[in-house]
């Protein structure tokens, strides 16, 4: 499911353009015989059967794609003997033909074959890392319900430079969002790098502040030991989120990332932080302090945060996404529905769809019981 993790499962439409390709040799095949009988003998088709085989290199196995054109000389066959036609020289011309081409058709199948259990290899190794640095948030930590929405740029990749966690440590719940700058493999190893600092120092950080000191010191520690590494050179933009188990509370704290919304009943406000931080890997351009914002968080509120993936999409004009607007016309909206229509409604608002990683992470404070 897109809109609630990770992966983009294959949709009915692709598997219906997959099942007509393997169908299409066949269509090939009883279309020209059907061509050929209901036409007068001067009309010849017969040449239409060499598209068979050629269409059965797209889909088909290496076996498959011979053995249809084995079928196709077969057909070739039959219809020059209902012609009553020599066998040699013209049967024999074209049944090499349909050979030479079915020869051509094996050879490229064979090398798509290949290349797409490269593909299955490489898509396996890429799930098992995508559990390992973005593992999947648990629906609910303590009294809050988590919901998240993440994609990659690219169709096909796992991961991205957008990062996530959230964990239960003593006495509260602390999340981050993260967005890495730039994109490809130097940005997922930042983000990587990022993630495994918050989790080494995440229980032992006595507020977000040591937190986000943790994560300077834990990327540039990496840039010390890997001096070549494209990843000491990246900043990040982070938002950091406590949330208490014995106060309604929210406490939070941004290096340079998107200020988070929060909805109390129907209303949709940004958090203001009166003085953010920088971002993480650009301490040392600046004067390094952190203040953290507090802002009421009581049962059924929910805040929402989000990379600008969100809201820097553009439509045709322009424009950036209205993400303030669509979330107070979605305040109703059950939680468990947000992630999948901010979704939908942000690959129709982009003029190319979704061109960079998305990230938002939902965090709703369950109401009271009885």
């Amino acid at each position: 499911m897109p809109a609630a993790g990770h992966r983009r499962p294959p949709g009915a439409a692709a598997r219906t353009q997959f099942n007509l390709g393997r169908a299409l040799p066949f269509l090939i095949l009883a279309m020209t015989v059907l061509a050929d009988l209901l036409t007068p003998d001067k009309e010849r088709f017969e040449r239409l059967l060499v598209a068979a085989p050629a269409l059965a290199a797209v889909t088909w196995s290496v076996r498959g794609t011979v053995g249809i054109g084995l079928l196709a000389m077969a057909v070739r066959a039959l219809l020059s003997l209902s012609r009553d036609e020599a066998v040699v020289p013209e049967l024999l011309a074209s049944e090499l033909v349909v050979a030479a081409v079915t020869g051509a058709a094996a050879w490229v199948s064979s090398v798509r074959t290949r290349y797409e259990r490269d593909l299955r290899e490489v898509t396996a190794v890429a799930e098992v890392v995508q559990r390992v640095v973005l593992r999947p948030l648990p629906d609910r930590l303590g009294r809050f319900d988590l919901h998240l929405l993440y994609l990659a740029a690219a169709a096909k990749a796992r991961i991205g430079g957008d990062f996530y966690e959230a964990v239960r440590v003593p006495g509260a719940v602390r999340v981050m969002l993260g967005d890495v700058q730039g994109k490809g493999l130097g940005a997922v190893e930042t983000a990587s790098v990022l993630l495994g600092a918050f989790r080494a120092t995440v229980n032992d950080a006595p507020d977000l502040a040591a937190l986000a000191d943790r994560l300077d010191e834990g990327l540039a520690r990496y840039g010390g030991w890997d001096p070549d590494s494209d990843a000491a050179e990246r900043f990040a933009t982070v938002v950091l989120v406590e949330l208490p188990d014995d106060r309604d509370v929210a406490l939070l704290l941004s290096c340079g990332h998107p200020a988070p919304l929060l909805q109390h009943g129907t209303e949709v406000e940004p958090v203001a932080f009166a003085d953010p931080s920088v971002p993480v890997n650009l301490a040392g351009l600046a004067q390094h302090h952190h203040r953290i914002e507090e802002v009421p968080f009581g049962p059924g509120d929910r805040l929402l945060l989000y990379t600008d993936g969100v809201s820097e999409t553009r439509d045709r004009t322009g424009t950036f996404y209205p993400l303030e607007t669509r979330m107070r016309g979605w305040v109703r909206e059950p939680a468990t529905e947000l992630p999948g229509l901010l979704h939908r409604d942000l690959a129709a608002y982009g003029v190319d769809g979704l061109d960079d990683d998305v990230a938002a992470v939902l965090v709703v404070r369950a109401p009271e019981s009885g």
